[in-house]
């Protein structure tokens, strides 16, 4: 199983980036949570498959549609919670 924890930055905030990011989430298998942060980035943390995960990853460089993404930082996660489901915060 593959761990990463996403910031996105760029126009992401009030275009539903999260709910977006949750339905592909789910789409591919992955579980993990998508939330808001204090300086206008989204967080994401996924788990899941290699290859979904990466296949995420790439998701994000568009986004949601009314979404401009500028960056997506990726970190390998090291933390041993297990995720059930993909929340939005």
């Amino acid at each position: 199983m593959k761990r990463v924890l996403l910031t996105i930055s760029g126009k992401v905030q009030g275009v539903c980036f999260r709910r977006y990011s949750q339905q592909k989430a789910m789409e591919l298998g992955l579980t993990g949570y998508a939330k808001n942060l204090d300086n206008g980035k989204v967080s994401i943390l996924l788990q899941g498959g290699s290859a979904a995960v990466d296949r995420f990853i790439t998701w994000c460089d568009e986004g949601a549609p009314q979404s401009r993404v500028d960056d997506v930082l990726v970190e390998e996660d090291e933390a041993d919670d297990i995720y059930l489901d993909f929340s939005i915060y």
